[in-house]
């Protein structure tokens, strides 16, 4: 996060990119998490993502006295980084500081979410190609975890990790209304980033998140 001149502005828009697949028959899919995240911003910020500008749909928000980009790459998700690497350099953004990445997470449970500052794509091609794109693992990225709850005698028993077919397709009503939940903490934890920095939102919802889960720390 960059800090305060002397005169108390901060330089530069924060860039805030949700990754998914444009298009109507992707829209409620678990692959579309990122840019549920950024439409739920969006709303309580007041703004419609409808500008297009470096293969993204964009929209302006102020938040904590920041200006900020929310954008939704209109490339597909195996091509996000072609879009947040425009976007990059278009707004002349450190992506170590002045970006964050939000998208699904198959290893994480639906329900839950996590803050991360840097780390590999771990098989998401999304992030993958941001990564390849950026030629760096040093940018934030908040994981939604869309993954089913599978009993531990399941997973024990070689329980099947869903994979394509469960991403790309339409989420049930109940999943949905977790997926709704977690929205709205997912814009609260994106504003404690831009309030308090990266460490102290991930200090306060990554430990939220495990209590909620019952895990301790």
């Amino acid at each position: 996060m960059p800090e305060a001149s002397e005169s108390g502005s901060l330089h530069g828009p924060f860039l805030i990119v949700g990754l998914g697949n444009p298009g109507l028959e992707y829209l409620w899919t678990p692959h579309n998490a990122g840019f549920m995240a950024i439409d739920r911003i969006a709303q309580q910020e007041g703004v419609v993502v409808g500008n297009r500008r470096s293969r993204a749909t964009t929209a302006t928000c102020r938040i904590a006295g920041r200006e900020v980009v929310l954008a939704k790459p209109e490339t597909f998700m195996n091509l996000s980084g072609i879009a947040v690497a425009a976007l990059v350099k278009e707004f002349e953004v450190d992506p170590a500081r002045d970006l964050l990445v939000i998208y699904d997470e198959l290893d994480l449970v639906l329900g839950t979410f996590r803050i991360r500052e840097r780390g590999s794509p771990a098989g998401h091609n999304g992030a993958r190609s941001v990564t390849d794109a950026l030629g760096t693992e040093d940018w934030l990225r908040l994981r939604i975890g869309v993954g089913p709850d599978l009993p531990p005698e399941a997973v024990a028993a070689g329980g099947k990790r869903p994979g394509r077919d469960y991403l790309l397709s339409p989420m049930r009503k109940a999943d949905l209304a977790v997926l709704d939940e977690v929205l709205d903490k997912v814009a609260r934890a994106t504003r404690s980033v831009l309030e308090l920095g990266p460490a102290a939102a991930m200090n306060e919802f990554n430990r939220k998140e495990d209590k909620e889960q019952g895990t301790g720390t």
